[in-house]
């Protein structure tokens, strides 16, 4: 397994992350356990979870994922384990959680002593806000709607009410998530001019059928020295083929269709469709080529894997080791000239 630098910051994380938003609702506690006994026994040092998990959110499962990695956590030497977690931020309708979540001093202290209990833990290397406060195109939307903007907290609140977390010591690093260019600059900026933690990591979707990230954020990541954390690698299983053959195979597209509708677009089983043909000729699985594009760009930090059995998280896990060849890369660069982010 290789050890990346985190951003700014002193953590050196795997190339390859643990995600957790199926415990508790597609995995059990025990699940949970043998799936993060697996990764460290591969490598893995970074666990990502929030408090909003698992996925589907609902009120009668909320924090379950934290909970889970924390009967875990409580057996493991903590010091040699990245352990992120996130804010859950306002506009989706989780009422459960704080009733409205808001990215504001009451609201942060509120949630980071409630992830800190749940997770059996005095800190996490990394605290994220999940989504913006405000309001932002995302989780399938890609224009700006001025009609949808909205109240919100300042970025210069957010960040002194998440800078005192860093100075209480129950955070060490910050990190943003579903962030855009003008969201990274301003954190920075008000980092910068208020003498504040910076942020360090940027976890957003990335993969094959969205590859947004390589414009604006690509270049400002560069700059500022913030890892990216690429989530949802796969496309919610797309880029494991299995909905070519079967629409309604068992997933989290046909579990939880409400999550899915950024991938419900035109060209997705199309581009899907080339990318398949394009591993099965490299002798590769789709899933495995996907990882590896994923992981070997060179803004990546950590690629998040999520699973549901341990078969499936062993052969996300052996992607660490795929190199993917020029003419490989080749093919894909010709299916993403056609198909441009079909699924952004």
């Amino acid at each position: 397994m290789e050890y990346r630098q985190l951003g700014s910051s002193d953590l050196k994380v795997s190339a390859l992350a643990l995600g957790t938003m199926t415990f508790g609702e597609q995995n059990s506690e025990a699940e949970a356990h043998a799936q993060l006994d697996l990764a460290v026994a591969h490598g893995v040092n970074f666990i990502d979870t929030a408090e909003m998990y698992p996925v589907a959110p609902r009120a009668e499962t909320a924090g379950y994922t934290e909970s889970y990695i924390g009967t875990w956590l409580k057996r493991q030497r903590r010091d040699k384990l990245v352990v992120a977690t996130k804010i859950a931020g306002p506009a989706r309708g989780f009422t459960w959680i704080r009733n409205t979540p808001r990215i504001d001093r009451a609201q942060l202290n509120a949630a980071i002593d409630g992830s800190l209990r749940r997770l059996q833990t005095d800190y996490v290397d990394l605290y994220q806000i999940h989504w913006p406060d405000r309001y932002v195109p995302m989780f399938g939307a890609t224009s700006y709607d001025v009609a949808q903007e909205r109240d919100s907290v300042p970025i210069a609140e957010q960040l002194q009410a998440l800078a005192d977390l860093v100075k209480s010591g129950k955070v060490r690093h910050l990190g943003l998530s579903n962030e855009t260019p003008w969201g990274v600059m301003e954190f920075l900026r008000c980092a910068e001019a208020l003498g504040l933690p910076k942020i360090v990591s940027i976890q957003n979707a990335y993969h094959l059928m969205n590859r947004t990230f390589e414009a604006g954020l690509a270049e400002v990541c560069r700059h500022a020295n913030v890892g990216l954390l690429a989530y949802s690698p796969l496309a919610f299983g797309h880029l494991t083929g299995k909905y070519l053959a079967d629409q309604q195979a068992k997933g989290r597209i046909t579990l939880f269709p409400g999550f899915g509708q950024r991938y419900h677009k035109p060209n997705v089983p199309a581009a899907t469709k080339e990318y398949v043909r394009i591993a099965n000729e490299a002798g590769l699985s789709t899933a495995q080529m996907a990882l590896a594009f994923a992981r070997t760009r060179w803004f990546t930090t950590s690629v998040l894997l999520g699973a549901t059995s341990a078969q499936q998280l062993q052969e996300n896990l052996d992607s660490a080791e795929v190199t993917l060849t020029v003419e490989v890369l080749e093919k894909i660069e010709t299916v993403h000239r056609v198909y441009p982010n079909p699924a952004p």
